[in-house]
Order: C-alpha cells, then structure tokens, then sequence
C-alpha cells in the first residue's frame, strides 16, 4: 500500500465477484491522489473464499490479503454479493460485526447489501438495494425496513446503496463526509460525475423521465419548462393542446407515465435545485422563478419530494471554499 495514514478502506473479494462494483471502490479509494496529501485513503482487499476465485467477465483473481485485514479496517465495502439466495457464511458475518465493534463503517453495493443486512447489524434500521432485489431483501429480512427509492441510506455506520452506479454515489458522499465538499466534487470531476446526486436522508433521482413524449403533448412539455413561472391549470394545459381534459390527461399520462400535477411539481423541485445551486437568491425570489409561488410551498414539495429542506440542500451542494473542509 502508497505510504499514506489516511483511513484504511478494505473491499472483500469473493468467488463470483462482481467486477464492476469492485472497481469502484478500487477506483475511487485506491487510485493514488497526491494533491490529496498523506491523509487520503489507503486501500486494500481480502478475501474471504479460499482461492483462485472467478470474477465476472471472464478472469481469475488472486488476493493479496485474507479477512485479518478487516479487523485493520476503517471502512470495509461489500462490493455486491453472489447472489440475494447465496447464504453468508458465519465467520464472514463474525468478521463484519467485531470490524464495525472496533469502530469501522461498513457499506455495500447493490446486492451487497444482504451481506450486511445477515449480520443483524441492520435490524431495526434502513436500508437500500437495487429494485430487483428490494423485495427479496424484505422477505428475507422483515426486521429491515427497505427503502428502494433511495441512491442510498446511513444506518448506526453502515451505508448501503441501490444499483452499481449508486455505489460511486455513495463514496463520493463518504468522501465528502470525512474530507469536505473540495475534496469529493474533485473526484467526481476526475469520475466525469455529478457530484449532486447525493443527500440527505432520501436521495430521489432529481427529474423523472418521461415514458414516451408524443408528437401532441411534447410542445407543451417544453412551454411549459420553459415558464415555470406562469399558473398551470389542467384546463389551460389541455387547451394549449387543444384537447379536452379527459382527453388530455389520457395522453399526458400515456406520455410522462404522471399526472399532470406531479409531473409539474417534479419540473418545478429541479428547478428550485438548479437556481439554489445556482447562486445565493433568496427563497421567495428562488419560489417564484420556480412557479411555487412561496417559499412557504416551496420547502413543503421540496422536503416531501426530497427530504431536505431547499436551504439544507443549498448548503449541501454549493462547493465549499477552498479552505474549508
């Protein structure tokens, strides 16, 4: 490992690995950050199957470290899972429990989460995975509430994520959490990723995508994005279509898969991100350009749709000052 004495982040290697879920941990903890200074993140992994092991794509691994390393560990990540049926064997959930009783944090990706959720470290609390799996995870674990709308959830130190992808969200947010808002859009920036997928207690995808726009309601989805501002009413949507409101709203929702309120609710949420994360407007000034009228309203969607309040999200996403951390 580089002569570094940041925090030891240990990722498990196991038979059937998942690939992709382990290179992201090994990206993002493992590549060397020199402008990062000594403290950055050293890195490592175990393995806790007796080897060779397979690894998705085709490869065989070896391991450099077996599972005394977890016991050395200030985040240990579960880099996805055999598969949600694929018991856990005990001594790996031994392991798992006396790292995080000596203080490490755990996290997973995706269907890395029935790793942590069979050592009982999550009864009681919540947790993520991917949608596929969300079901299986509350069958299995009943003592779990599963939140299968969120990127990813915190727990008593144990982090876990939903699809591939919402595990480079979740280490960019412990980035941000043990080195600051610089350090983690640095990364993400070399990542080529947004740095504003992560948040607070529910991290929702910022706009729902549209099913299919058709040919008909397609110019009025772009008026209308582009005049937040102005009063919406379903009766004045279906006559810029020129339609009747039962036909109207048939094809709005064949269209967005919504109805026409929570459609513009969400459009009015991403831009009341957008202008928050734009510049220091006030909330009144931020509630109108957005179309919510008042900051009143505005922080009651904004809370239900995200669970943060807009000035919490403000502070959240705005990139902190080069000296701060």
């Amino acid at each position: 490992m580089p002569n570094r004495t940041g925090p030891l982040v240990v990722a498990l290697l196991y038979d059937g690995l998942c690939t992709f879920e382990f290179g992201i941990a090994a990206e993002i903890f493992g590549l060397p950050r020199p402008e990062m200074g000594p403290g950055w993140y050293r890195f490592a992994s175990c393995a806790v199957d007796e080897g060779p092991m397979r690894a998705h794509g085709g490869f065989v691994i070896m391991a450099d470290h077996g599972p005394e390393m977890l016991q050395k560990a200030d985040i240990v990540v579960v880099p996805g899972w055999k598969a949600a049926d694929i018991p856990v064997p005990d001594a790996l959930c031994r392991q798992l429990r006396a790292a995080h009783e000596g203080g490490a944090r755990l996290a997973s990706i995706c269907s890395g989460a029935f790793v942590l959720a069979a050592t009982g470290l999550l009864s009681g609390g919540v947790a993520t995975t991917h949608w596929r799996y969300a079901d299986k995870l509350r069958a299995h674990y009943p003592e779990i509430e599963v939140d299968d709308s969120s990127l990813y959830r915190e727990h008593n130190r144990i982090y876990t994520s939903a699809g591939s992808a919402a595990g480079i969200d979740l280490m960019i947010e412990i980035i941000r959490q043990d080195f600051g808002a610089t350090a983690a859009n640095s990364v993400a920036r070399r990542l080529v990723m947004p740095a504003h997928r992560m948040g607070g207690q529910a991290q929702f995808l910022e706009r729902p995508v549209a099913l299919r726009e058709g040919l008909e309601i397609t110019p009025l989805l772009e008026n209308v994005r582009a005049n937040l501002a102005v009063s919406w009413s379903v009766e004045r949507m279906a006559g810029e279509c020129r339609m009747s409101v039962r036909t109207f709203l048939r094809r709005f929702s064949e269209a967005t898969g919504q109805t026409p309120g929570d459609w513009l609710v969400a459009e009015r949420v991403g831009e009341a991100q957008r202008l928050l994360c734009q510049g220091q407007a006030n909330m009144e000034a931020v509630a109108l350009a957005s179309g919510f009228g008042s900051s009143h309203t505005l922080r009651h969607h904004f809370r239900k749709r995200l669970g943060i309040s807009p000035s919490e999200y403000r502070m959240r996403f705005i990139t902190e000052q080069p000296n701060g951390r």
